[in-house]
């Protein structure tokens, strides 16, 4: 998978087993996956701490009283875990129409980095299976050669038919970034993720009052922990949108407060998956349609990986769904 910060091969996950010695057979599950060079808790210690906030809850300790701030994947991880075991360890995080199979939830094309040419044929593969709504990761190729491949993209998919959303990652910088999103306005983007990298206030707000193009903060949010922080951050830079990844924010209740806040900004949102496997995409889709969003989201498919968790979640056109006639296999990671 390539971004503009290099090609990611394999990602490690750990999952967090919830249990009450009264009842073995309810397991919760939840997901832990930090983003090697991206999530604050990408750190040498990872397993270390994981364990001990199991050392700690096994000893009683309650989940709500653990200090859990620097660590966002194990907070998402054990809020997942709880969800699911409080729902009877079936998997089942929230009741809804996507959770109980009746409505589906539309989600994104999703277009990684690597040559043109490539890349216009996973657009057209998209396009085919259904999806109206493309991303594409910007930043790694000649940007030259990008202009060109969505000139070819737009003369064979306009406005009307494709919205186009893009994803720089960071890879422009403050000098050139506002020349290459005036470029870009020319093919009816949607929005644009992360033009520069994240810490450089002033000029991210710059960039959100004087770009043709709507700026939607990504990695910005990285590491804001308090409402204040929270608050500070969106009045400051005045984006468009955000675009809300709750491994990389602490779970639902850290990227719910981004979402209060943002409605009171009149600032728009969607979600967006990091890489999770099956596990947390599950619950990922169960939170999402249970806000009941208004466009379409940035869900991923569970495509990518090569040895995924067998689950009832498959992607028919260009929308997620719970097939109920289908159930999970956890063997592989409940012992």
């Amino acid at each position: 998978a390539g971004t503009s910060r290099g090609f990611l091969r394999a990602k490690s996950v750990y999952f967090i087993h919830l249990t009450d010695r009264a009842d073995l057979e309810c397991i919760g599950i939840g997901e832990c996956a930090p983003w090697k060079g991206l999530s604050l808790d990408d750190r040498p210690d990872f397993e270390v701490q994981l364990a001990r906030v199991c050392q700690q809850l096994n000893r009683g300790q309650a989940p709500e009283s653990l200090a859990l701030s620097d660590f966002p994947a194990i907070a998402f991880g054990l809020e997942m875990a709880l969800l699911d075991w409080r729902g009877g360890g079936k998997r089942r995080l929230f009741e809804n129409d996507f959770s109980l199979g009746k409505r589906s939830l539309p989600t994104h094309g999703l277009i990684w980095m690597g040559n043109s040419s490539n890349a216009l044929q996973q657009v057209q593969r998209k396009v085919e299976q259904g999806f109206t709504c493309i991303k594409m990761k910007v930043g790694a190729l000649d940007f030259e050669e990008e202009l060109r491949l969505l000139a070819d993209i737009r003369r064979a998919y306009p406005p009307e038919r494709i919205e186009l959303r893009l994803d720089a990652n960071g890879a422009f910088t403050p000098e050139n970034a506002l020349e290459r999103l005036e470029s870009l306005a020319q093919f009816d983007i949607f929005a644009i993720e992360q033009p520069i990298k994240p810490g450089q206030r002033a000029e991210m707000a710059a960039l959100c009052a004087n770009s043709p193009i709507p700026v939607t903060l990504d990695e910005e949010l990285i590491g804001r922990r308090t409402l204040a922080e929270k608050e500070t951050l969106l009045k400051t830079i005045k984006p468009q949108h955000i675009v809300l990844k709750p491994t990389l924010l602490g779970g639902f209740v850290a990227a719910k407060e981004w979402i209060n806040i943002a409605q009171k900004l009149g600032v728009g949102w969607w979600v967006n998956s990091a890489l999770e496997s099956n596990i947390g995409l599950n619950a990922l889709c169960q939170w999402t349609s249970h806000l009941k969003p208004m466009i379409v989201q940035g869900l991923g498919t569970g495509q990518l990986y090569s040895n995924n968790i067998p689950s009832p979640i498959k992607l028919v056109g260009a929308g997620l769904i719970y097939n109920l006639d289908e159930g999970w296999d956890v063997s592989e990671i409940v012992g």
